[in-house]
């Protein structure tokens, strides 16, 4: 009848009964984190009386959200919904998995007339249990462990062999949802190992291994600075081996400036973290840089060493960074937020604590783009808390400042921020 072509938003409607339903919920969907619109996100509801259906089963009324994040359900009839929103992993209709986002109110929708500007907020879930969602050796050797949420204070502890704890060595991700565990000691078929978060054990996995296995380990070096290789001026160049470093050999390590090599520079391992080397020098802003490490100047725990690596770049100019001062009007001095600085993608920044007005000042930033964004901090332990469907717990307010501060190279700048009363969510 259309000759292939698509009917958008058509609509077919037809009735069991003596009439055809025609009341109607419609609203908004936004992004909890972004405070951006979604579209493509699946709305459906449920009739309260058969609620436990939700996570189980498909719903039969459903709808999209549109390119502006809005939605609209039609022909409903009178009853009580609960309503809910899910942006998939998987096209199921049904949340089932970690990493799906989803919204919902605590309250059900008595429908006894038309209903709009319904607001749904999706996040992402923190799983209930934890577990190990993940767990392999690597083709370098390291046991890599995949938690399906962040831990606060996370520990690993190897209980089987023995001998095997005592020397390892474990780094975690920045969210704190990934161990790498580096053990010197291989000679072993299997491996248990503890899990442990504020000292208490939560998890324990098993892992097999072949006892003869050989690993391909080849060392190889990032560094602390972006694509365009310019080091912020006045710091350290951070050498971040890809595998825990034993020793090096100063002798093997060459730092040229304008094709010159300089031995007026101090090069000492992290105390912190096994894999990082701290590089110090008195840089200058025209000079070009290229760092020299020649085969052999690591040493991995392994007894591996690495084959000749070389990093050229430069030194930022000054000029480039800027100052920010910030000045925070609060709502309410009883309550806390949490003030997150992010660039113009969105990345987090920097985050900061406050319970009354105060000014943030930052420091030696890049000349960009930012944006302002609070969280209300509920229960004070500065950070986003996500929510939770089956206990009907919302996740925490956010407000993201629409304003994106633009800095200008060698400015400092002041802007005023004043932080909304919290909104109620339904």
């Amino acid at each position: 009848m259309n000759e292939s072509n698509i009917l958008k938003n058509f609509t077919y409607v037809f009735s069991t009964g003596s009439h055809i339903d025609s009341l109607s919920i419609s609203g908004t969907v936004t992004n909890t984190l972004t405070q951006e619109k979604e579209k493509d996100v699946l709305v459906f509801i449920f009739p309260v009386k058969q609620d436990t259906l939700f996570g189980k089963k498909k719903p039969s009324i459903f709808a999209l959200t549109d390119s502006s994040g809005n939605f609209a359900l039609n022909n409903l009839r009178e009853d009580d919904y609960r309503i809910y929103a899910l942006k998939e992993a998987s096209p199921d209709k049904i949340f089932n998995r970690d990493e799906e986002l989803i919204a919902f109110l605590k309250k059900p929708i008595h429908l006894r007339a038309d209903t709009s500007n319904v607001q749904l907020n999706l996040f992402k879930q923190d799983p209930e249990k934890f577990r190990v969602s993940e767990k392999r050796f690597d083709t370098d050797g390291k046991l890599l462990l995949v938690f399906n949420k962040g831990l606060t204070q996370p520990a690993i502890k190897v209980i089987y062999p023995a001998n095997v704890d005592d020397r390892k060595q474990v780094s975690f991700s920045r969210t704190k949802d990934t161990a790498s565990v580096y053990l010197r000691n291989m000679n072993f078929d299997s491996l248990r190992v503890a899990i442990f978060d504020k000292g208490k054990p939560i998890d324990t996995i098993y892992q097999l291994k072949r006892k003869n296995e050989s690993f391909t380990r080849v060392v190889t070096t990032s560094y602390n600075m972006g694509n365009d290789s310019k080091l912020k001026p006045g710091g350290n160049l951070m050498i971040t081996a890809s595998i825990p470093i034993e020793n090096f050999d100063q002798s093997q390590i060459t730092l040229n400036e304008d094709s010159v090599a300089t031995s007026d520079y101090t090069i000492q391992k992290d105390t912190g973290n096994y894999k990082l080397l701290n590089l110090k020098y008195r840089w200058r802003e025209s000079s070009k840089y290229e760092l020299v490490l020649n085969e052999g100047a690591l040493t991995d725990i392994y007894g591996d060493k690495n084959k000749r690596l070389s990093k050229k770049f430069q030194i930022n100019k000054l000029d480039n960074y800027s100052q920010l001062t910030v000045k925070l009007t609060v709502p309410d001095t009883a309550k806390a937020y949490v003030v997150e600085l992010l660039s113009e993608d969105k990345k987090l920044i920097q985050s900061d604590p406050i319970t009354k007005n105060t000014s943030l000042v930052y420091k030696g930033i890049l000349a960009a783009k930012y944006y302002v964004r609070i969280i209300y901090d509920e229960n004070k332990n500065g950070k986003w808390d996500s929510g939770n469907v089956r206990l009907k717990r919302q996740p925490e307010n956010i407000w993201l400042n629409e304003k994106l501060i633009t800095l200008r190279p060698n400015w400092e700048a002041e802007e005023p921020v004043t932080i909304p009363k919290e909104r109620v969510t339904p």
